[in-house]
């Protein structure tokens, strides 16, 4: 999934993102995982926080929403 969400946000190359936490919650009919992450650049130093919220509707049709914010 990380391999993913990086092209989502647009890390650079030679930056990866490292997943330090995730939660869960359903409310209003969707059903939504949120991935936490830090950017890391070549030599292992944390240059910038993510969270990446995957969303799906718990009804059909059952659409997927990927969003996503910096959170430093």
């Amino acid at each position: 999934m990380s391999e993913e969400h990086k092209k989502k946000i647009g890390i650079q190359d030679g930056h990866d993102l490292v997943q330090t936490d995730t939660k869960w919650e359903q409310r209003k009919g969707r059903d939504t995982d949120y991935y936490f992450y830090d950017e890391v650049d070549a030599d292992g130093n944390v240059v910038g926080k993510y969270e990446v919220s995957v969303s799906m509707s718990i009804y059909p049709p059952f659409g997927t929403n990927v969003s996503w914010k910096q959170l430093s």
